[in-house]
C-alpha cells in the first residue's frame, strides 16, 4: 500500500523533477516508509512506501529490472502473489526480493497486458518499458486502489490522488459541469472517468491503459461483470456453501499475504463482526480488534458498543474502542477534506479518519465489511426500488437520486446547467448487457460504480491518511462473481444479506445477526445543529462561495433556515452536501497555487 505517481513527456521535453517532488509530498501519509524516484529520458517515476509485505529494501520503489529493460510504481497488494511467484519460477524467472510488487514486473514481462487477469488483489501500477518506450497501467477490479491522471498536449501525469495532481501544477481547475450533475445527483458520485475537475479524470477500474511516446492513449477493460444465474440452477443450500468458502478463502488470502499483524475495524455490525467468526474458525488467534463511537443526538445513538463488545467478548480479541467527542469531529474537519480526493459528503468519513488515527498506532493493516451491502443486498432502498412500478431508471431514481434533475437547475447558477445527464448516465448501465433482473441491475450498477466513488474511495482515502492499509474481504472478485449470479430473492431474504446471516448463525452471537440494520453513526453531520451548523453557514455564506456563483442564493439561505426539513432519499442533510463541496473547493482548488517556473 503506498503513494505512486510519474510523468511521461512527449513533446521531447524532461520530467518535471519538481513537480514530481511536490506529488511525492502531497502523498507522503500515504507512504511514510521509504521514497524513491526513478528517471528514463521521457520517464520519471515516484514512490512513497508503506511496507506491508518483504520490509526489506529490496522491495523498495520504484522497482527496476535491468534485466527486462521495465520499471514499476505500485501501490496495493497481490494477495496470491505467491502462487504467481511459484508458476513464473517455473517459467525460469528468478527473482530478487520477496514482495509483491516485483511479481507484477515479471508477469507483465511473460504474458503482457493480460497479467492484470491473473490478479487477485486491490492494485493501481504503472510499468514503463524502456524498449517499447510505453505507460502501461493498471487498475483492480472492485477500483479498491485508486488512479488518477491528466494530460496535455505535451505530458501525461498521474497520481494516487487528485490533490497530488494539483500540487504538481498546470491542471484546468474549472468544475465540470456533467460531473457536478452526477455529483449532486448521485450521492457525491462521479464514475470514471470524470472527476469533478475539468483537468483530473481516473481510470475506471477493471480497466488497463497504455500511454506511448507519441501521447496516443488507449484504455480498455479486462473485466466485466455479469448478473445472471448459472446454467445449472442451485439449491439455497449449495448457493450457502458456494458462498462461505468463497469467502473463507477470500479472508484467509488477506490475513496471510502480509509480514506485519492484519487487525479488523469491528464496527458492531453482521459484515465486520463475520469477519471476525471466520478468522477465529481459520485458526487466527489474538486478532486485535477496533471501534469507535460518537456523541448520541435525539434518539440516534452514536455508537454501537454493545454490539461490538459481545464479538470482542466472544472470541476473545485484543479489543480497543474510542469514543470521540463531538468538538474534535469539528476540529478535525479541514484535515479529513485535505485528505479527500474528491468531495465526499458521507457522514462517516470523518469517523473513519478519526478511527485510522487511532487504529495506525496498533497495526498497519486493517480489514473491513466494507462491500457487503452492495453485494449481498443490504441496503433498505434495494425492495423498495424493486416494488416500484416504471422504468428501471425510475424504479432507481426514486429511492436513490439525492435530488432530481429540476432540483439540480434550482440549485446551480445557469453556467452549469446542463441535460439530465445523470439519468441518462444510470439508464445506460442498468441496461447493459448479462443482468436478468432489474435487481440484478442495479446490484450490479453498485458493485461496479457506486460503491467505488463511495464507500469505497472514503476507506481508501482516510485509512491512507494515517499510512494504514484497509482490506476489504466482501470485494474479493471472485466472491463478487459468485454473489452476483446468485438469485437476488436470496439475497434480500430476512431484510437483506441473508447469505451471510446464514453463515454467521451458529458462529456469532445471535443478537449481532438479528440486530436490527445499522450504519456507522455520526449524527451531527445528519442532523446539523449548533456548532456544525455554524461551520456549514460560514462555509456557505463565505465570501469565496459567494464569488464562485456555483449555488443559487435562494437555495442555500432555504437550507440554512431549516437544514433538517431538506434530506434526500439517503438521509442525508442537503445543507452538508453543499457545504462539504464548497469547502473542498476551497481547501483544493483555491489553496492551490500554480508553482514558480
Amino acid at each position: 500500500m503506498c503513494g505512486i505517481c510519474g510523468e511521461l513527456r512527449f513533446d521531447g521535453g524532461h520530467p518535471d523533477l519538481g513537480g514530481l517532488q511536490r506529488m511525492m509530498t502531497r502523498l507522503a501519509r500515504r507512504g511514510p516508509d521509504h521514497e524513491g524516484v526513478y528517471t528514463d529520458g521521457p520517464l520519471a517515476f515516484g514512490h512513497r512506501r508503506l511496507a506491508i509485505i518483504d520490509l526489506s529494501a529490496h522491495s523498495d520503489q520504484p522497482m527496476v529490472d535491468k534485466a527486462l529493460g521495465l520499471s514499476l510504481v505500485f501501490n496495493g497488494t497481490l494477495y496470491n502473489y505467491r502462487e504467481l511467484r511459484r508458476e513464473l519460477a517455473a517459467l525460469g524467472y528468478r527473482f530478487f526480493s520477496e514482495g509483491d510488487s516485483e511479481v507484477i514486473l515479471k508477469a507483465y514481462h511473460a504474458w503482457g497486458e493480460d497479467c492484470v487477469a491473473r490478479f487477485n488483489g486491490m492494485f493501481a501500477f504503472a510499468v514503463w518499458s524502456e524498449a517499447d518506450r510505453t505507460l502501461f497501467l493498471g487498475r483492480d477490479r472492485a477500483g479498491i486502489k485508486p488512479l488518477y491522471f491528466a494530460q496535455d498536449a505535451g505530458r501525461f501525469r498521474f497520481a494516487s490522488t487528485l490533490p497530488a495532481l494539483l500540487a504538481a501544477g498546470g491542471v484546468d481547475k474549472s468544475l465540470d459541469p456533467v460531473a457536478l450533475h452526477h455529483h449532486l445527483t448521485l450521492h457525491a458520485v462521479v464514475p470514471a472517468p470524470r472527476t469533478i475537475l475539468k483537468g483530473v479524470r481516473k481510470l475506471a477500474p477493471g480497466c488497463v491503459m497504455t500511454v506511448d511516446a507519441d501521447g496516443e492513449v488507449a484504455t480498455r477493460p479486462y473485466w466485466r461483470l455479469k448478473a445472471q444465474r448459472p446454467a445449472l440452477p442451485l439449491g439455497e443450500s449449495a448457493w450457502i456453501a458456494r458462498v462461505r468458502a468463497a469467502l473463507l478463502a477470500a479472508v484467509e488470502r488477506q490475513q496471510t499475504a502480509a509480514d506485519v499483524p492484519v487487525g479488523v475495524l469491528l464496527s458492531g455490525g453482521l459484515d465486520s463482526s463475520l469477519l471476525v467468526g471466520l478468522l477465529y474458525e481459520l485458526g487466527h488467534r489474538d486478532v486485535q480488534t477496533f471501534s469507535i463511537g460518537f456523541g448520541d443526538k435525539g434518539d440516534e445513538s452514536g455508537n454501537e458498543f454493545i454490539y461490538s463488545d459481545a464479538v470482542a467478548n466472544h472470541f476473545r480479541t485484543r479489543h480497543r474502542k474510542y469514543m470521540i467527542p463531538d468538538a474534535e469531529v469539528l476540529a478535525a474537519l479541514p484535515e479529513v477534506v485535505d485528505q479527500m480526493s474528491e468531495p465526499m459528503v458521507s457522514q462517516d468519513v470523518a469517523a473513519f479518519y478519526l478511527l485510522a488515527q487511532r487504529v495506525a498506532r496498533s497495526v498497519k493493516v486493517v480489514m473491513s465489511g466494507q462491500g457487503a451491502d452492495e453485494v449481498f443486498g443490504g441496503y433498505f432502498w434495494y425492495p423498495k426500488m424493486d416494488a416500484e412500478p416504471g422504468t428501471p431508471l425510475e424504479k432507481f431514481a426514486r429511492h436513490y437520486f439525492d435530488r432530481d434533475h429540476a432540483e439540480y437547475l434550482a440549485t446551480v447558477d445557469d453556467a452549469y446547467a446542463v441535460d439530465d445527464v445523470t439519468s441518462e448516465l444510470v439508464a445506460a448501465r442498468l441496461a447493459e448487457a448479462d443482468a436478468d433482473s432489474f435487481l440484478d441491475q442495479v446490484l450490479r450498477f453498485d458493485a461496479t460504480t457506486l460503491i467505488v466513488d463511495d464507500p469505497v474511495k472514503r476507506v481508501d482515502n482516510m485509512t491512507m491518511a494515517w499510512g494504514l492499509e484497509a482490506r476489504v474481504p466482501f470485494l474479493d472478485h471472485e466472491l463478487v462473481e459468485l454473489a452476483m449470479s446468485m438469485p437476488p430473492e436470496l439475497k434480500l431474504r430476512e431484510g437483506g444479506k441473508w447469505p451471510l446471516k446464514a453463515i454467521a448463525r451458529g458462529l456469532i452471537p445471535d443478537s449481532v445477526i438479528d440486530r436490527p440494520k445499522g450504519y456507522f453513526p455520526v449524527p451531527a453531520f445528519k442532523y446539523p445543529q449548533g456548532e456544525f451548523l455554524d461551520f456549514m453557514r460560514g462555509v456557505l455564506d463565505s465570501e469565496a462561495c459567494r464569488q464562485r456563483r456555483l449555488f443559487r442564493r435562494d437555495t442555500v439561505e432555504t437550507l440554512l433556515a431549516a437544514p433538517m426539513d431538506h434530506t434526500t432519499r439517503l438521509q442525508g442533510a442537503k445543507v452538508w452536501h453543499l457545504a462539504l463541496l464548497e469547502y473542498w473547493l476551497q481547501r483544493h482548488v483555491d489553496a492551490a497555487r500554480e508553482p514558480m517556473r
